[in-house]
């Protein structure tokens, strides 16, 4: 470029008589080329612009700097140019003013005549890893809405603290040799410091953490209430066992049969542990979601996994090798009694307590190989639908009550010890794993149902609907229900098994009892102890709890099967508080899920000493209003909530039957896409589509920049002919796509990430994470922050103030105006956050095109944009002449008087034929219609050269404009 050329100013600033100020831009020309040893100097150009009357307007000087001044000044305009408003500043400086101020503390006692607005994150488990940009979904939209309720009057309850016992920590503790105390420290330290960079309004005097003693002491206390009331009880039951590691795992830690850590054999073996009785509350569990407003799919899930059925208990007489009855007796539940007539076999569980007295003497070993294989497997594995089902006949057989026939007793792992009564009768025909399992061995297969709505066949498949019955009448038995309807048919079975004595009717559940123990150190220590001389269980005392877990030094597992707190032998041995006898202390420790079942209480009184949660406290903030998490949860976590929270108020703790009145799944951020190229042996790239990957084929990952969109698929733009695979996988270490969120905001600012992560798409849809994308909105706040303030001084630095001035608004700017408030109101409560940032985008184009900017529309938006971005929009208001944060100012609210569409679309017809439409005011004259007709670039040229004859204009409804014959120009009558 010629050093005389002046530069022409920047395109991206606004040609608007609103920004009627000066701005400097620099050229060089070299005036002497003697570099010194200290500097060289250049003579620099200097174009002062100003736009004023509607052009640009240059002055020119010259000033002398050296070429140390011209580079620092490069590099400093380099950044000014990389950041669009300087949130690097603004954002430390007001969450030191809110950590000062306690902004969003909500004190202990609030005005209970307001409303109340608790909104809770499923508080998350701090991991060495910190945060990613996952993380901050859930987080974000829940700060939004505290925000919005807050500036809308309610008293806000929006408190964070940490899910901190569980088994990650322990196994580092175990591989590191570092405490668990000290790694959990270090990890709630960094997650506090990103939630606290990103700007989230959590009320920081309310964090609670699972592992302080004077948290747990209330979750233990919750436990003896449950003891006290028979809810809890030790049983012995099947754990997964690893010899190896000479320790019980969960099932989390359990993979495939193997275990997680060292992939050692993990086999089910039956120990003593502690168990919950939710089973107990099964019935109310399932009713009282009805009123939830819950996801559908979440409360669906959680009436599958209660899975309450109604049916019958049926009895099996066992044969012995010459078909007569022995003594004993094999007991199945069903829910299809109208089927018994096609049962040809029965099955037992491999665990069945029976079965030692089932088996032959020639199929005894068989039997017992195929236990032991049955053993090494995980209960999902078992009972997955999709996995070939696995057997073996026990060599006896037993007598069907119905028909008198004797049938095998088999043995197989698709059916649980732990379900009904660990044995069923197989239906092979009206069953599909029955089904599956009879045509592998080889059994009988009967169809006693007939389809209402089909032909009958037998053959394909099983069939398990209802219709009528056939094949089901017995003499012998005096059972006889063919012809009947399934319903009936079921209804007649149950009362004659009643009446003679073959069964009964039974209401049976999915659920199981809540293994509630872990033989584990990092955890809850259970608060009961058991008398040396009797072995008898014996609450500890409710005045001694907190019950503190005791420092050891070795946490490793013992390789007995004990827990690792049994090597605490000074804690172990003990005295009963009652009896004052020896005792030694339960070693076992609470499951993780424990800590998490009750903490929504104590955020509600978090420094009560004396009780859980006091009543009146409990009674204002109760229930959780919205509690947004992963749906990953809906099973486990809000179901033992559910559990507790009933039991607490069975006991008179809390006022409500359910903890969370609403909750909401926000969806899962998946890394940036990630396009896969394949090559053939020859090292000879091949298309997707073409590729055998069942072959010799290597998988390459391509770079974004080598690739090109081709209709719907993806292709390397130097060969589009290859097709690529193009995938985004939830982010994790071992793929190497997790975001920092750190990065993100070091690079573009927390506002920028907040924004973007409500921005990608629905909340509650699962999105893929896009650096590029985040440069939208990042660009949509530079904008923002520009229009407020002004383009930025020759420093970089911008200047104080703003450029809002102090006139009345015109109708258009409050129109617009309102009709943000609107939608941006509408979609936050409605947690469409992407289409309220939409919103405002829309205002912030409008804006750019007023001539003025007044004060009032712009308090309004700033307010209106807090809730996302709160940093910028404190920021603005400050410099908008405001002492005091925003956070408290009252939230806008639409004035319906400017949401009234002014504007209508009249059909047009010409010659009585329709031919299109335009856009007029209210009100519109019908020469004011005409004009905009003539004006119409398709209409006018239906009208060009012709003469109108008539015009016949309905206000408000249609233009008819009739033709006439003379060659006249358009808009001439």
């Amino acid at each position: 470029m010629n050093a005389n050329t002046c530069i022409q100013p920047p395109q991206f600033l606004p040609l608007s008589p609103l920004y009627q100020q000066n701005f400097h831009i620099f050229t060089q020309k070299p005036q002497s080329l003697k570099p010194t040893k200290k500097s060289c100097y250049f003579s620099i150009r200097v174009c002062d612009y100003s736009f004023k009357g509607g052009v640009f307007r240059t002055q020119k000087s010259r000033v002398k700097c050296s070429v140390s001044e011209v580079e620092e000044q490069k590099d400093k305009q380099q950044k000014v140019v990389k950041r669009a408003y300087p949130f690097h500043n603004i954002e430390p400086k007001w969450q030191n003013y809110w950590e000062k101020n306690q902004t969003f503390r909500t004190p202990d006692e609030v005005d209970t005549s307001k409303p109340k607005f608790y909104v809770l994150d499923m508080f998350p488990y701090p991991s060495g890893a910190g945060l990613h940009v996952g993380h901050p979904l859930g987080y974000t939209a829940t700060d939004i809405l505290a925000r919005l309720k807050r500036m809308q009057g309610y008293n806000v309850l929006h408190p964070m603290g940490w899910d901190a016992f569980g088994l990650p920590a322990e196994q580092y503790a175990i591989e590191t040799g570092t405490h668990p105390k000290i790694t959990t420290l270090r990890n709630i330290n960094r997650f506090r410091s990103q939630l606290k960079s990103l700007g989230f309004s959590y009320d920081w005097d309310r964090e609670i953490s699972t592992t302080e003693p004077q948290y747990y002491k209330w979750t233990q206390w919750i436990f003896l209430q449950l003891l006290k009331r028979g809810l809890a009880y030790q049983a012995e039951v099947p754990v997964n066992w690893c010899p190896a590691l000479g320790t019980v795992l969960a099932n989390e830690e359990v993979v495939d049969g193997v275990s997680e850590r060292g992939g050692h054999s993990v086999i089910r073996k039956p120990m003593r542990q502690w168990m919950l009785k939710i089973t107990a509350y099964a019935d109310r569990l399932l009713e009282d979601l009805d009123d939830l407003d819950w996801p559908e799919s979440v409360k669906e899930m959680q009436r599958n996994w209660i899975g309450r059925s109604e049916g019958a208990e049926l009895e099996f007489c066992v044969l012995n090798s010459d078909g007569k009855e022995r003594d004993i007796k094999i007991t199945v539940y069903t829910t299809r009694p109208d089927t018994v007539f096609g049962a040809t076999y029965l099955v037992v569980a491999p665990e069945h307590s029976l079965l030692p007295s089932l088996m032959s003497l020639s199929q005894r070993e068989s039997v017992e190989e195929y236990k032991d294989l049955a053993s090494r497997k995980s209960e999902l594995e078992r009972t997955e639908l999709q996995k070939e089902k696995t057997g073996i006949f026990s060599g006896c057989y037993a007598k069907n009550p119905a028909n008198g026939e004797a049938i095998p007793i088999w043995v197989a792992d698709y059916v649980l010890g732990s379900y009904g009564t660990g044995a069923i009768m197989a239906v092979p025909a009206h069953d599909t794993r029955d089904y599956e399992f009879a045509t592998k061995y080889d059994i009988p297969i009967r169809w006693v149902v007939k389809p209402d709505d089909d032909d009958f066949s037998e053959s394909g498949k099983a069939y398990e609907g209802g219709g009528s019955i056939l094949n089901s009448s017995s003499s012998t038995s005096g059972l006889d229900i063919n012809g009947l309807h399934s319903n009936v048919a079921a209804s007649k079975v149950i009362e004659w098994a009643d009446t003679t004595g073959n069964g009964k009717k039974k209401v049976n559940y999915k659920l199981r009892d809540w293994l509630f123990a872990r033989q584990r150190y990092w955890g809850e220590p259970i608060p009961v102890v058991f008398l040396q001389d009797s072995g008898e269980t014996a609450p500890i005392l409710e005045t001694d709890l907190p019950l503190a877990l005791p420092e050891l030094d070795d946490f490793t597992p013992t390789g007995t099967g004990e827990p690792p707190l049994a090597k605490a032998v000074s804690w172990v041995k003990t005295t009963d508080p009652s009896s004052g006898k020896p005792a030694m202390r339960e070693t076992s420790t609470m499951p993780q899920w424990a800590g998490s079942c009750w903490y929504y209480l104590r955020y509600m009184d978090p420094k009560n000493s004396k009780e859980l949660v006091d009543k009146t406290k409990e009674k204002y903030w109760s229930p959780v209003d919205i509690y947004v998490g992963g749906a990953e949860h809906a099973v486990l976590h809000l179901l033992y909530s559910r559990f507790w929270h009933k039991v607490l108020y069975d006991i008179g703790v809390v006022s409500t039957k359910e903890p969370f009145k609403c909750v909401i799944n926000q969806g899962i951020i998946l890394g940036e896409v990630q396009y896969t190229a394949f090559k053939n042996p020859d090292g000879n790239y091949v298309s997707a589509d073409s590729a055998d990957l069942s072959g010799e084929i290597i998988q390459e990952i391509i770079p974004e920049e080598k690739v090109i969109k081709s209709g719907d698929s993806f292709v390397l733009k130097g060969d589009p002919g290859i097709r690529l695979i193009a995938r985004a996988h939830k982010m994790s270490k071992s793929r190497g796509n997790v975001v920092n969120p750190d990065d993100v905001v070091s690079e573009y600012g927390a506002d920028s990430l907040r924004l973007y992560e409500m921005f990608m798409g629905p909340f509650r849809d699962s999105k893929t994470w896009s650096t590029s994308g985040i440069e939208g909105v990042y660009r949509f706040l530079g904008r923002t922050w520009r229009l407020i303030v002004g383009i930025p001084l020759p420093d970089g630095t911008f200047r104080d103030g703003t450029v809002a001035i102090d006139g009345e608004p015109s109708f258009e700017q409050l129109r617009s105006l309102h009709k943000c408030i609107a939608k941006v109101t509408e979609e936050i409560e409605g947690t469409r956050f992407n289409t309220g940032i939409s919103a405002m985008m829309e205002f912030i184009n409008a804006a750019y095109k007023w001539d003025t900017l007044p004060r009032s529309v712009v308090e309004e938006f700033v307010l209106l944009l807090s809730p996302y971005a709160p940093h910028i929009a404190e920021e603005l208001w400050f410099r908008l002449g405001h002492l005091n944060s925003l956070a408290y100012e009252p939230f806008p609210k639409a004035n319906p008087d400017y949401l009234k569409e002014s504007t209508i679309v009249l059909p047009v017809q010409i010659n009585g034929k329709m031919r299109g439409t335009i856009q007029i005011e209210e009100g519109c004259s019908e020469e004011d219609a005409f004009r905009l007709v003539s004006q119409d670039a398709k209409l006018s040229k239906l009208l060009d050269g012709k003469s109108i004859k008539k015009r016949i204009y309905v206000p408000g409804k249609i233009l008819n404009v009739i033709l006439g014959p003379q060659n006249i120009k358009a808009g001439v009558r």
